[in-house]
């Protein structure tokens, strides 16, 4: 790969969500860098500076100096763009590619001769040379290097380069942050690959791993994933199988961990953006080359339907509460603890299915965007709560703004014999009505 010296290289990172902004940040120390999004709205929230989870509080001073845009235009001068958009799915589990694809040709508009494009946004096998890279070409007018060496075209010019490296980004973590992860690569060819390992290595302090090729490293991040959802599908199976005989899960978990071997997977309510997903995607391209896939649907079958069981769980203890008009109260609603992240959130189900039994339902989550969540899912989110109210509580995430006010205090939310369930055990060995 002929490229300039490595910090002589201008980059442009496009989607400036947990995967592209603290990406932008990192780069931004070594490199000239410019931050570009389609939604004006999240420009102007990063150019103010107030309350960003993507990145920690004391990188906010790096935003200062980073050029954030959403003119493609100004996207000309750079030779190295990273496209980091969402990935979701329909809602008919199939892989939802738009993003992707607009940043691909936003991207291939602005393409010359020898610059290189890196994804990061998490794809099945295949998706980068199947769908990205021929419309890069094609409106690029452009051949990708990888073809170039097909064709053994002596100096041949008029060709880009590309890659791919999977996201690790944990929302909410701070410890497992970019640079502290071991980053894979895979380059369109060797070169490509080699430059890609250096250019990742001048930002992260863990191993940079170079895979053989761009469907391998896609699929390693499939697989990161899968074995997670299939892990809480079988916690989540044996704990409605232990609930039936009065067994607690967390009890039992913490006996096999004693266990030199065992793995502590925890049973839950699966959504946010990848776990949630990503099963689909492996499933979905399965089925493209005439396989079904047994096990990860299975596995998502049980994570989807868990809000069901829970709420048919707590609307059968609801019915022992001898009062007409009742009201429940569940406490949270991003899709993991102490994150503001909403997508995906499988409490929105749980809300659904006790909402339909004509029962009144709060929901109050303080880390939350309110706004966010009423744009998302059209909910209104309670900014208090009230006591003698609820005739049930969920805890539904293990917010530590939740521990914090203790158990006692949330009971005094509610009236007389109400039913409290701590569905993450939040609340271990104190009694609640019910627990995963």
């Amino acid at each position: 790969m002929k490229q300039l010296s490595l910090f002589d290289n201008k980059i442009a990172i496009l989607g400036l969500g947990y995967i592209g902004l603290p990406l932008l940040v990192e780069f931004s120390k070594k490199f000239s860098v410019i931050g570009f999004d389609i939604n004006l709205n999240r420009i102007k929230k990063l150019k103010k500076r107030i309350n960003i989870p993507e990145i920690h509080t004391k990188d906010y001073r790096y935003l200062k100096n980073i050029s954030l845009t959403n003119n493609k235009y100004l996207l000309k001068s750079c030779n190295i763009f990273i496209i980091a958009v969402p990935t979701p799915i329909y809602q008919n589990k199939k892989p939802d590619l738009r993003s992707l694809i607009s940043a691909t040709k936003i991207v291939a508009s602005l393409l010359k001769p020898k610059d290189l494009v890196i994804y990061e946004s998490t794809v099945y096998p295949g998706t980068l040379e199947e769908i990205c890279i021929p419309l890069l070409e094609k409106i690029s007018k452009l051949v990708s290097l990888k073809d170039v060496n097909k064709l053994k075209l002596k100096n041949h010019n008029n060709f880009f380069s590309y890659g791919y490296s999977s996201e690790r980004i944990n929302p909410s973590d701070r410890t497992h942050v970019l640079k502290n992860v071991n980053k894979i690569v895979a380059g369109s060819t060797i070169n490509v690959t080699k430059f890609m390992k250096k250019f990742y290595k001048s930002i992260i302090k863990a191993k940079i791993y170079n895979v053989k090729n761009i469907k391998t490293a896609e699929a390693s991040k499939m697989l990161e994933n899968i074995q997670r959802d299939l892990n809480i599908a079988l916690m989540n199976e044996v704990s409605i199988i232990f609930h039936k005989m009065g067994i607690n899960t967390l009890d039992v978990i913490n006996a096999a961990s004693t266990k030199w071997n065992f793995a502590s997977f925890y049973p839950g309510l699966v959504g946010g953006h990848c776990i949630s997903v990503d099963p689909y995607y492996m499933s979905y391209k399965a089925k493209k080359i005439g396989i079904k896939s047994k096990l990860i649907t299975s596995g998502r079958m049980i994570n989807d339907n868990m809000a069901k069981y829970v709420s048919k769980v707590f609307l059968s203890q609801l019915k022992q509460v001898r009062r007409t008009k009742k009201k429940v109260l569940i406490m949270g609603i991003t899709f993991k603890e102490n994150c503001e992240d909403i997508r995906n959130s499988k409490i929105v189900d749980l809300y659904k299915y006790i909402s339909k039994k004509d029962i009144s339902v709060d929901i109050y989550d303080p880390i939350a965007n309110l706004s966010e969540v009423k744009k998302m899912y059209n909910l209104t989110l309670i900014k208090r709560i009230s006591n003698n109210t609820y005739d049930g509580i969920i805890i539904a995430v293990r917010h530590l703004k939740f521990k914090s006010l203790g158990l006692k205090k949330i009971k005094t939310f509610c009236k007389k014999d109400s039913v409290i369930f701590d569905l993450k055990s939040l609340f271990y060995n104190q009694k609640t009505n019910f627990s995963l």
